[in-house]
């Protein structure tokens, strides 16, 4: 476990080569793909979104692809499409940006529904269907989607069952004076991300992967999830609650948080650091509230203060 999370660490001081003072962000978003989940990185233009995908791309040896959303984007055009090859006299399948192991999915409420759509069976099924045909995508998978909050002009809200598919809503936020003065002087020269080299394989990280899965959860653990999601179906400023893919969710994120701290279990404070990530953009607030600027992170903090924090066992023992 040690080594492994020596080695962890490793891929996270790389990344910060290239994303300067991120490292919430960035260990927040290896904790997802250790989950083998996706995230959806919202913010405004510029502040390091793209660049943070591709180092981690590259940090690990992936296959790094990008769908860059536009409005006249087809579904074809992210899963792949047969076409006729006339000297063979057979279709062959020409596949898509989605498959890669590491996709950049930018800008992506600039699509219509019908495009982002295509996107559900990759993101949950981890394959896609062309023309009646299943096909699996590469292992590891793992999606990184971008959207602009402040842009609202040609844009399609994700709807609900969309939202539900990313594990992790996170946002980057602008650097420090003395953050984005280092931004200045790494890429004087050359820009850091051309020299970053793989630490960790893909091997590797389907090793730790698995491993993730053997992370005991305490039933107190189990109990302190399900209160939480519990409350936010019952909560009086929340429409709709967290559905039990939530629960699931939550859970899968804070064994993976858990190893990527050097921990063989979670513990309670685990749940509460990744519940505002986890399930803030899975609740639909009344429409007042969004009106007074009160946001879904606000609603699970307010959640969590009630809630009594539960002691597993392996927290007792230490």
């Amino acid at each position: 476990m040690n080594e492994k999370r020596s080695a962890l660490q490793t891929v996270i001081e790389n990344i910060e080569r290239v994303v300067v003072g991120k490292r919430e962000e960035i260990e927040l978003s290896l904790t997802v793909l250790l989950a083998k989940g996706h995230v959806l990185l919202e913010d405004v233009p510029g502040v390091g979104k793209t660049m943070m995908v591709r180092a981690i791309a590259r940090s690990i040896g992936a296959d790094f692809n990008r769908i860059q959303f536009t409005p006249d984007l087809l579904p074809s055009d992210v899963t792949g499409v047969s076409i006729y090859n006339q000297k063979t006299q057979m279709f062959e399948f020409r596949p898509g940006p989605i498959m890669g192991n590491v996709v950049l999915a930018d800008e992506i409420n600039r699509t219509s529904p019908k495009t982002q759509a295509a996107l559900l069976e990759a993101l949950e099924e981890k394959s896609v269907t062309v023309d009646g045909q299943t096909r699996p995508l590469d292992d590891p998978f793992f999606v990184m989607a971008t959207q602009n909050p402040i842009e609202y002009g040609g844009t399609y809200p994700l709807p609900e069952a969309q939202l539900d598919r990313f594990l992790l809503k996170l946002k980057m936020g602008y650097p420090s004076y003395d953050e984005e003065l280092e931004v200045l002087n790494r890429v004087a020269e050359k820009h850091p991300i051309e020299e970053l080299k793989d630490v960790l394989s893909l091997k590797e990280v389907q090793s730790m992967q698995d491993d993730v899965t053997k992370v005991y959860v305490d039933d107190s653990i189990k109990h302190y999830i399900i209160a939480i999601i519990n409350e936010t179906r019952t909560h009086r400023d929340i429409h709709l609650g967290v559905s039990p893919r939530g629960s699931i969710a939550l859970m899968k994120v804070a064994q993976a948080y858990a190893y990527l701290h050097g921990r063989e279990y979670v513990i309670p404070d685990d749940v509460k650091y990744l519940s505002p990530y986890v399930l803030s953009h899975r609740l639909i607030l009344r429409a007042d509230l969004e009106m007074a600027e009160k946001t879904g992170g606000d609603v699970i903090r307010e959640v969590l203060t009630s809630l009594r924090v539960p002691l597993s066992e392996q927290e007792a023992v230490r």
